[in-house]
């Protein structure tokens, strides 16, 4: 492995959203981690072949079944070598399988134990089940998302599970390796959705506290309120993206566009602008609009789809995505200068070989097998 993460290993509790998106983030980046899975894939209805399951990458996965006891003590005997852990269950599920915070730092005093959760360790929710569109409900987000006069828009499942989930899960697990370092001792990381969220949120409190932010949804600069912070229909029925918020930036748009400079800074002749550069752009398709303002500082640019982003020049220039296994996806990142990441590999559920790579002997994967503690395929 390389990357700047290149030594540290974590085991993974498998689950699904936030979990494993943090530990591929891990993983991307240089990390080992063993990804031990159910016997069973869990009902998300999202199933698929392993190739297509890109947050696995970068690491092998055993499957294992923690209800049997041999299981367990294996895996207790993998977090006793290990830097960290990631699991996503529900809150007391570890502690019920015997495999809690007190008994794994127990056998492992260093250890970071990772967990993810929506609602968090505690809290009157913390019991129940959720899924990203309730954690981000909660916190105000959601309904700071959409259109005047439309109901809150769900923006799939970016917000919650990954950026207010598994981004804070991954920087929090990195922070607290490295106070370990320092330190010696491990101790838990308690990353909830409902928490990254409302973080993300600052910025937003503070404009609404200022007066700056109404809570009238699709009323303010950034949320589909302003005509220049907006996405435009164009005559081939694709979009365009405009976005100069700056006056001079502004300039430059309306001199690219060929129109006289519309208010923007008087929010009541904001339909009047928006209604003249809607007119503007459905006169022309949306790649010609992309060739005449992209490269330039009117900050516009075109509304791609899943399958014309990769195409970019700008992101194939950047190497934004790869292809592994006949399957294009976005590559690591950041991006680092003296440690570079390798480039991901696909997903490998292979049980013998990830106990083997983890220093569990044959003699103890053929027993474990045959008592029915691990499958393999």
């Amino acid at each position: 492995m390389s990357g700047p993460l290149a030594g540290c290993r974590i085991v993974e509790f498998a689950g699904i959203g936030p979990g494993p998106m943090a530990a591929m983030l891990l993983a991307d980046l240089g990390a080992t981690v063993l990804r031990l899975d159910r016997p069973e894939p869990s009902d998300t209805g999202l199933q698929r072949p392993a190739r297509f399951a890109l947050a696995n990458r970068s690491r092998l996965s055993a499957a294992i079944d923690l209800k049997h006891p041999a299981a367990r003590a294996l895996a207790l005997d993998l977090l006793a070598e290990a830097d960290g852990c990631i699991e996503g269950f529900r809150p007391g599920t570890m502690e019920r399988l015997g495999l809690g915070p007190d008994e794994c730092l127990a056998r492992n005093p260093r250890l970071v134990y990772g967990r993810m959760t929506g609602w968090g360790q505690d809290g009157p929710l913390a019991p129940h089940a959720g899924h990203d569109l309730t954690y981000i409900a909660l916190t105000g987000a959601l309904d700071a998302i959409g259109r005047a006069g439309q109901p809150p828009t769900p923006p799939v499942n970016l917000l919650g599970d990954y950026g207010g989930g598994a981004l804070y899960l991954a920087f929090g697990m990195v922070c607290a390796l490295w106070e370990t370092q320092r330190s010696g001792r491990g101790q838990v990381v308690d990353a909830a959705i409902v928490d990254g969220v409302a973080s993300l949120m600052t910025p937003l409190f503070g404009l609404n506290a200022a007066g700056l932010h109404s809570l009238a949804r699709g009323t303010n600069l950034l949320d589909s309120g302003a005509p220049h912070y907006d996405v435009y229909e164009c005559s081939d029925g694709r979009h365009i993206a405009v976005a100069p918020i700056e006056g001079k930036f502004r300039t430059e748009l309306f001199r690219r566009l060929g129109l006289d400079p519309l208010p923007c800074d008087d929010q009541a002749a904001w339909p009047t602008t928006r209604a003249a550069l809607a007119a503007q752009f459905r006169t022309r398709p949306r790649d010609d609009w992309a060739a005449l303002l992209t490269e330039s500082d009117a900050c516009v640019a075109p509304v791609l789809s899943m399958a014309e982003a990769p195409g970019h020049p700008h992101l194939q220039a950047r190497g934004s995505f790869v292809e592994i296994d006949g399957v294009i996806q976005p590559a690591p990142a950041p991006r680092f200068s003296r440690t570079p990441a390798a480039a991901p590999t696909a997903p490998q559920a292979d049980t013998r070989a990830a106990l083997a790579a983890w220093g569990v002997d044959d003699a103890r994967i053929e027993a474990l097998a045959q008592a029915g503690a691990i499958r393999i395929a």
